[in-house]
């Protein structure tokens, strides 16, 4: 069972336990939006278990649930990330860097040779944190799709590679 701490960070498998807090998340417009729901997923507690695997993750900070984490093989030696700091009041702090650093090296550890990931082209700030750590942009998809509300949204694509990571740990 994943579990990496640093400090007062943890991350660590999310289980059935996890359930309530991350549907209440998920169906958050505000938390939602940058990933394309501003009206949340509609999701029930017990969705989200049946979904939870392997690479279902969740974050805390002083033992808080306070965001949630994931990833997946794409291909042999690639896997694709994703972070959400979900709690309003846990933002802006830094914290963010500090779990993806400790996501990214878990699995450079763990055999992983390349880490992908995408961000919607509004979220700056989440740019400046991929790029501090060493990400490299791999291309810009305008219009690529729509969210909900049926307006077009941009993402970039990212990749970092082991001798590219700026650990800020």
């Amino acid at each position: 069972m994943t579990k990496i701490q640093y400090e007062n960070l943890t991350i660590r498998q999310a289980v059935p336990a996890d359930a309530k807090q991350l549907a209440a998340w998920w169906n958050d417009g505000a938390v939602m939006a940058h990933a394309g729901f501003p009206n949340g997923l509609g999701i029930t507690e017990e969705e989200v278990v049946r979904g939870l695997g392997g690479g279902s993750l969740v974050i805390e900070e002083n033992d808080r649930l306070i965001g949630e984490c994931n990833y997946r093989q794409t291909e042999e030696g690639v896997a694709e990330i994703g972070i959400k700091i979900c709690e309003t009041d846990c933002q802006n702090r830094g914290a963010g860097r500090k779990l993806l650093s400790m996501l990214i090296g878990w699995l450079f550890q763990n055999g992983y040779s390349k880490i992908i990931l995408d961000t919607n082209v509004k979220n700056t700030r989440a740019q400046h944190v991929y790029e501090s750590l060493g990400f490299r942009k791999v291309r810009t998809n305008v219009d690529a799709w729509k969210d909900q509300l049926g307006q077009l949204q941009s993402s970039i694509d990212y990749e970092l590679t082991p001798a590219d990571f700026n650990s800020s740990l």
